[in-house]
């Protein structure tokens, strides 16, 4: 990725846990804002700095370089004890988040309690059909948004605001949590009495981040903003319905921050050397065998959400290739390739057998069948590896088929969780 790109996108290419929170939390040292615009808590970005490992679920990842502002969009929804959470436990470690170095959108929508409460009891109605949502309010926050009876974050400051809102919708709230669901539903003082601390502490990080953003354009600060999920739990471009329920391509960067499009460089696309998923869904190249829950164990694929176990499976190339043209991306970053170390023979999914499209329906991907190739592995421990030329023969052969598969070189190789274990290679 070039040095004098300023503003630039993170975005998975996969069902997401591509490693986006390590390749921000590297390329925040170059920027000067880092701007998380979709997503919410349902999405956790770990990161490992001198051996110390911390999950964020709604901070930007940038938080960690001392240069940075973060910035929470108006595309995200937010839980306000989370957020407290979070800022809480930095600030335990050193990591000031005030001063400025934090900003949450007024714009914002906020996950309620009865959002929680109908995402949990929705989920469990629908028994051996369930989609895999993390029962964190993520949908049903973003439902009541798209129906205009959300909750910003500028009417969770104020309290008349608030209440005139509750009022007006938790009749409706409360009758389906009661009626269909059996739950005690919710009154509107136990909400604003649930409110009133976790306003007062978030009213100081609350700001027009539309209006700082475009003073920080016009002064031609670096800005990069942050993806959360990946490109295939996009509500319209992923498996539907086992998605999430925002946008995660790289074009939600600009709705979900109050940017346009003339205002991104670059979109670089998170990539694993393999394949993961978590949570219900199709997923062709998936291992049903011991050397998936081999990679599971070496790669240590636990949701850093839910802690749920991800599914494993070969990379699969006709999805990458596919997202990467979805997002625009330009170059991708290639993560965890130090966990097919030790694996005599890697297999890639290059075609799906008779068909030369993508199958845009969960249940043409459930049916596709992949058609592999074959290429010798590594059994060098590469996490020590820091320069391209370093990396066994085999190990670089692989990731120049993927390029050539997916259409865009990749700028960044990973070979280890730490900050530090990263190849940047050379272009031209």
């Amino acid at each position: 990725m070039s040095r004098a790109v300023q503003n630039n996108v993170v975005v998975g290419l996969q069902w997401g846990d591509e490693g986006k929170g390590k390749v921000v939390d590297m390329l925040a040292k170059r920027a000067k804002h880092v701007v998380r615009f979709q997503g919410g808590n349902n999405a956790g970005h770990t990161l490992v700095v001198d051996g110390t490992k911390r999950v964020l679920h709604l901070i930007p990842s940038g938080i960690l370089q001392e240069n940075t502002t973060c910035i929470v969009g108006n595309g995200v929804v937010m839980d306000p004890a989370v957020m407290i959470k979070e800022l809480d436990a930095l600030a335990a470690d050193g990591i000031d988040c005030t001063g400025g170095r934090m900003l949450l959108s007024t714009e914002a929508h906020v996950i309620m309690p009865y959002h929680r409460a109908l995402d949990g009891c929705r989920e469990e109605a629908l028994g051996g059909a369930k989609i895999g949502t993390t029962r964190k309010g993520i949908g049903p926050t973003y439902e009541d948004k798209v129906a205009r009876r959300g909750i910003r974050v500028a009417e969770f400051l104020n309290v008349p605001a608030l209440r005139a809102r509750l009022e007006s919708v938790l009749p409706e709230k409360n009758r389906m949590l009661r009626e269909w669901y059996g739950h005690e539903g919710y009154e509107v003082d136990q909400l604003l009495a649930w409110d009133h601390p976790l306003a007062e502490r978030l009213a100081p990080l609350a700001t027009d981040t539309v209006a700082w953003l475009h003073r920080a354009l016009a002064a031609k600060e670096p800005i990069l903003f942050e993806g959360a999920q990946g490109t295939f739990l996009d509500v319209d471009h992923g498996t539907y319905p086992f998605v999430t329920s925002s946008n995660t391509v790289a074009g939600g960067a600009c709705a979900g921050s109050g940017v346009g499009p003339k205002d991104i460089h670059q979109v670089l696309g998170i990539v694993k050397a393999y394949t993961t998923r978590v949570g219900a869904g199709p997923f062709p190249t998936e291992l049903h065998c011991e050397l998936g829950e081999t990679i599971r164990a070496k790669g240590h694929e636990f949701g850093a959400t839910t802690g749920r176990p991800r599914r494993c499976g070969w990379f699969d190339a006709v999805l990458t290739a596919h997202a990467a043209r979805l997002n625009g991306a330009t170059a991708m970053a290639l993560t965890k390739l130090d966990v097919l170390s030790g694996l005599e023979e890697l297999r890639i999914a290059h075609a799906y057998a008779g068909t030369e499209t993508v199958p845009t329906t969960a249940e043409d991907l459930e049916a596709a069948q992949p058609i592999y190739e074959s290429m010798p592995g590594w059994t060098e421990d590469i996490t020590a590896c820091r320069t391209w030329d370093s990396l066994p023969a085999s190990c670089r052969a692989y990731v120049e088929r993927l390029e050539q598969l997916v259409g865009i070189p990749a700028t960044w190789l990973s070979v280890g969780p730490g900050r530090e274990e990263i190849i940047e290679r050379p272009q031209g």
